[in-house]
């Protein structure tokens, strides 16, 4: 008679990942942007592909298929059924229906009752440059439902200005942006990209606990005058990696966070423009396999400035 086969999940020493984000066969975008990240910086990551894409949709053409919240419910029974829902992060990128965020929200009330805590990065994916590409509906449920239950927030500057319904044009704006969100529930909050005049910001607030003022701070980021796919799905994944080696210091995991992320679009544009390739006429893959290096151990060229 055949033995029972043991379910058994080894626990890691940095931390098992659940990313639920999107699947590009060609590219790296969505968890082909994250995932290998987050291994390289020690991280087991078990991968739910909420759609499964030959390419990105900013590509003239893609075919494939979408999850719905049914088949994600079903994928985290069968964890469930083998004793494999135990997560220290849930890391949430694109998603594009109302029916699928809310079977998310059941999978954050899940995990949390297994581990009570699971930390929860979610990187509110909506729009950006004044332009929503999901459906609008989307954006009471975050606000309502998803921000309230986040560990951390990654928005960008379109998507902070949705959540709080707070225009933001100046650093003032925000860092009050940052107020209103932990207000709502996150201690950790990252704008990841505000535009202020000429400028390109990282805008980090972290409050570490009720009643203390948060610690908040800025890094100024060099514009790179070319077009990348997959960039906010790198940072969010960069940004829990080292946030939780630095658990106290959002301020270092950003400075790490962000000096990877521009290493590597660097090594993209001159690989590109030594293919003899005009890194402005489209959209650029970034150069993720051949940057290991830089998201490994990143050489420290940004940092942070403290608000006081």
């Amino acid at each position: 008679m055949a033995l029972p086969i043991l379910s058994l999940a080894l626990p890691s020493e940095t931390g098992r990942v659940l990313s639920i984000q999107s699947h590009t066969v060609q590219g790296y975008v969505g968890n082909k942007s994250a995932v290998f990240p987050l291994q390289l910086l020690g991280y087991d990551v078990d991968p739910i592909n909420s759609v499964q894409f030959s390419s990105h949709t900013g590509c003239p053409t893609f075919k494939g298929q979408v999850l719905n919240g049914q088949q994600l419910w079903d994928l985290i029974e069968g964890l469930e059924a083998n004793n494999f829902l135990y997560y220290t992060h849930l890391l949430t990128g694109y998603i594009g229906s109302v029916s699928f965020l809310e079977t998310v929200l059941q999978v954050v009330h899940k995990l949390r009752s297994v581990n009570p805590k699971l930390m929860y990065v979610c990187d509110p994916v909506m729009g950006d440059e004044g332009k929503l590409y999901v459906p609008e509906e989307l954006v009471s449920v975050y606000r309502e439902r998803v921000v309230p239950v986040a560990s951390m927030l990654t928005p960008n500057q379109f998507e902070a200005e949705l959540l709080t319904g707070f225009r933001i044009t100046s650093e003032r704006d925000g860092l009050e942006a940052c107020n209103i969100l932990h207000a709502a529930g996150p201690s950790k909050v990252v704008i990841t990209g505000v535009h202020i005049g000429e400028s390109l910001l990282l805008i980090g607030s972290h409050k570490k606990s009720k009643g203390q003022h948060p610690e908040q701070f800025k890094i100024v980021i060099r514009k790179i005058p070319a077009l990348f796919a997959g960039t906010g799905d790198l940072i969010t994944a960069l940004l829990l990696g080292w946030s939780n080696k630095y658990p106290d210091n959002l301020d270092k995991a950003s400075e790490l966070a962000v000096s990877s992320l521009q290493a590597l679009l660097q090594r993209t544009v001159s690989d590109y423009k030594s293919a003899g390739f005009d890194p402005q006429s489209s959209s650029l893959d970034i150069r993720l396999i051949q940057s290991q290096d830089d998201i490994r151990s990143p050489q420290v060229n940004y940092k942070a400035e403290i608000y006081n």
